[in-house]
């Protein structure tokens, strides 16, 4: 499992460490049921506390990414598609949010940023 940390992003550890455990469940890089890392090792590996890694593996749990078994690790799971469609609208709301506060700064007219946002939807990947 490769977690690269940043110290200029402005995120903390834990928080770098939850997104990117998300996004390899979400991508299929990491299968359910497939073992994490202890939160040891994890930490040792990372050069961060114990701490660090328990708060993020305690968040992982509750949003049903990883489940935790007493002797055994913790291991990736596949949470509910509610719970990833939730998630997914939050980061579409996040960038709106942006491009819409940049759009004003500019100024650019609302019915340019609608032409400009419906010709990226329709584009072809």
């Amino acid at each position: 499992m490769e977690i690269i940390l940043s110290n200029s992003s402005g995120q903390p550890f834990y928080q770098q460490i939850v997104d990117q455990v998300k996004k390899l469940i979400q991508a299929g890089r990491l299968q359910e049921g497939e073992a994490l890392p202890s939160m040891r090792q994890l930490a040792k590996e990372l050069r961060v506390s114990v701490i660090t890694t328990k708060r993020a593996y305690e968040e992982l749990e509750q949003a049903g990414y990883l489940v935790t078994v007493a002797g055994k690790g913790s291991f990736a799971a596949r949470p509910a598609q509610e719970e990833i469609r939730r998630e997914q609208d939050a980061r579409v709301e996040e960038h709106l949010r942006a491009a819409a506060s940049a759009a004003k700064a500019v100024p650019i007219p609302l019915e340019e940023i609608q032409k400009r946002l419906a010709a990226y939807y329709e584009e072809e990947n």
